[in-house]
């Protein structure tokens, strides 16, 4: 067998490899990923501004991610741009937090942890309390 054959083949076998190796992520992400639940939910979203002070948004929803809930929550207003990952926020109830700016963000929380999912993708859960607060950058 001469070296170009031995190049193809182990190309050939790397190519098979990555393909098994994606496949397998895909199916432990189908298995153990975030999943949206179906349904009526009731849900608290909090949003606490620069001031530390709380609004909250008390909401019976069949949303499935939490934009959709955001989006039901009455008084409750956001806006960003849209991006590949989805929609990221920079002003909440007309607060902008811009971190070229002013080093602050807007963080993410569920169940009093930083979410692992953009507003997108985040699902939503019966009795989950999603929390939304101005961070300075540390």
């Amino acid at each position: 067998m001469n070296n170009t054959n031995k190049s193809n083949r182990k190309l050939f076998i790397g190519i098979g490899l990555l393909a098994v190796f994606i496949a397998a992520l895909t199916l432990i992400y189908s298995a153990f990923g975030a999943k949206p639940v179906q349904g009526s939910k009731a849900v608290t979203i909090e949003v606490v501004n620069q001031a530390q002070e709380s609004t909250i948004y008390e909401l019976h929803t069949d949303a499935e991610y939490l934009r959709q809930a955001m989006e039901e929550a009455e008084g409750l207003t956001f806006s960003g741009t849209e991006s590949q990952f989805g929609l990221m926020i920079d002003t909440v109830n007309g607060i902008r937090a811009d971190y070229t700016l002013d080093n602050a963000y807007w963080s993410f929380l569920v169940n009093g942890e930083y979410s692992n999912y953009g507003i997108d993708t985040q699902p939503v859960m019966d009795g989950d309390t999603f929390t939304i607060a101005y961070t300075p950058a540390q």
